[in-house]
């Protein structure tokens, strides 16, 4: 969502016209092309990765090679990661264009476009800081089975595990009950010849 701020904001109101007879559109981070292309970018490349890996963290339980969900979740770390570090830039290069930027008629139309793409970027730092940091506890799971197998065993840490269950030694001779809704019980259906041993 953070993302979709910052972009969103950057291509619907920071390019403006500085006066009335050049109708270019500039950017409003000081005129800068370079600052509102890159918060742009930024935008949508964590937009679509985040698209990306909540579709593999939906599929991560089906996948069955231990080599591919640690493929996977290292993928998801060094994503993570990188898309701290360009959050990071963003947040600081959009800060300081900003910063010397000269208020002129046009670009106090877009200001709070402005100001909002700079505040979701420090924002979006946090979040992905957290997703790799995450991602990274995840990872030094290693092979635990808590990562590959999450609704067989109980969620208490200090339960013990539950073995094959014990009964009274005595085999029943009971035999299987009949099925629901049948009129008559044929013991031997026509056509079946129990086998002698």
């Amino acid at each position: 969502i953070f993302s979709i701020v910052v972009f969103g904001s950057i291509v619907n109101e920071c390019y403006v016209n500085t006066d009335s007879q050049n109708p270019q559109l500039l950017c409003i981070f000081n005129k800068n092309e370079s600052a509102c292309s890159y918060g742009i970018a930024v935008g949508i490349i964590a937009f679509f990765g985040c698209i990306f890996f909540f579709v593999v963290d939906l599929y991560f339980q089906q996948i069955s090679s231990v080599k591919d969900r640690k493929r996977a979740v290292l993928l998801d770390l060094g994503f993570s990661g990188f898309l701290s570090f360009l959050w990071f830039v963003a947040f600081c290069f959009l800060a300081n264009q900003w910063q010397q930027t000269t208020m002129s008629k046009g670009v106090l139309q877009g200001a709070d476009a402005a100001r909002a793409a700079i505040t979701f970027s420090f924002f979006s730092i946090i979040v992905w800081v957290a997703l790799a940091v995450k991602a990274l506890q995840r990872y030094r799971l290693g092979t635990d089975m808590s990562l590959f197998a999450t609704d067989q065993f109980a969620t208490d840490p200090n339960a013990a595990y539950p073995g094959y269950p014990t009964g009274s030694g005595i085999e029943s001779t009971e035999t299987y009950q009949s099925p629901p809704f049948t009129e008559t019980l044929d013991t031997n259906p026509k056509g079946y010849q129990v086998p002698a041993y």
